[in-house]
């Protein structure tokens, strides 16, 4: 796929890009980062992240303590845009399919979309409802789930070349990628696991909290701090008193 994706011609940036890249990383990776087209400095050089974003990529990385190793890494859109501009949706079109593509092969199990165009993408791709624009900054940060993939939208490291008073709140986002990259270790003795092996437990909380945002369940920190608590909690911390007897 890599060769076909650096000799395609199915749409006009063809015609105006130096290198058509590739995705690079880990083919089994957990974690598969999609940005939205390559910058000036990855066109020249034929590799992904290596200009300034690149350098506040790896920054967030490092903080997290995820290396670029760890991950997959590749664009919506293969081909430098002129001047910057936004993505056209016959070339998002074109190009899309190399990218559902990488997904399959790839099979992560978070999809990570950066910025807008790669978040809106993903979200149409797997039917989750898009927000209204005003409001489409407030689905960075949040964990969603389809019928087999996990995805965790987050802002482009770009934003913080022009906005470095979002720095904090991207930290917090990359910092929640480390842990979305594992599984929580109470898991395998956790009431949880036999709900939901019993059928009397929706997948959605095994997902989203024990195989997802585990530093966000309830039963974690309770756990983690010795304090005492029924096994029929849920992880938000409700009480399902159904399964009480189970």
């Amino acid at each position: 796929m890599c060769e076909e994706i650096r000799n395609c011609t199915r749409c006009r940036l063809s015609e105006t890009r130096t290198n058509a890249l590739c995705g690079e990383g880990n083919l089994k990776a957990k974690l598969m980062l999609i940005a939205q087209a390559p910058g000036e400095n990855e066109d020249r050089e034929g590799k992904m992240f290596i200009g300034p974003s690149g350098r506040v990529l790896d920054e967030l990385l490092s903080g997290a303590n995820i290396d670029r190793k760890e991950v997959y890494m590749t664009n919506l859109v293969k081909c430098m845009l002129p001047k910057y501009r936004v993505p056209k949706k016959d070339e998002i079109e074109a190009c899309s399919r190399y990218l559902d593509r990488e997904i399959e092969l790839v099979n992560p199990k978070v999809i990570v979309p950066l910025g807008h165009y790669a978040t809106k993408y993903i979200l149409e791709k797997y039917d989750i409802p898009l927000p209204p624009k005003s409001e489409f900054q407030n689905f960075y940060g949040k964990l969603f789930l389809t019928d087999n993939r996990k995805v965790f939208p987050v802002q482009h490291p770009a934003a913080v070349l022009y906005n470095d008073s979002i720095k904090e709140v991207l930290t917090k986002n990359y910092l929640k990628m480390k842990v979305l990259s594992r599984d929580c270790k109470w898991y395998p003795v956790c009431p949880m696991k036999r709900y939901y092996e019993k059928g009397k437990l929706d997948r959605e909380w095994i997902e989203l909290y024990c195989k997802g945002d585990w530093e966000g369940c309830v039963r974690y920190h309770m756990e983690e701090g010795g304090e005492p608590h029924p096994d029929w909690m849920l992880p938000d911390g409700s009480i399902n008193e159904k399964l009480k007897n189970l």
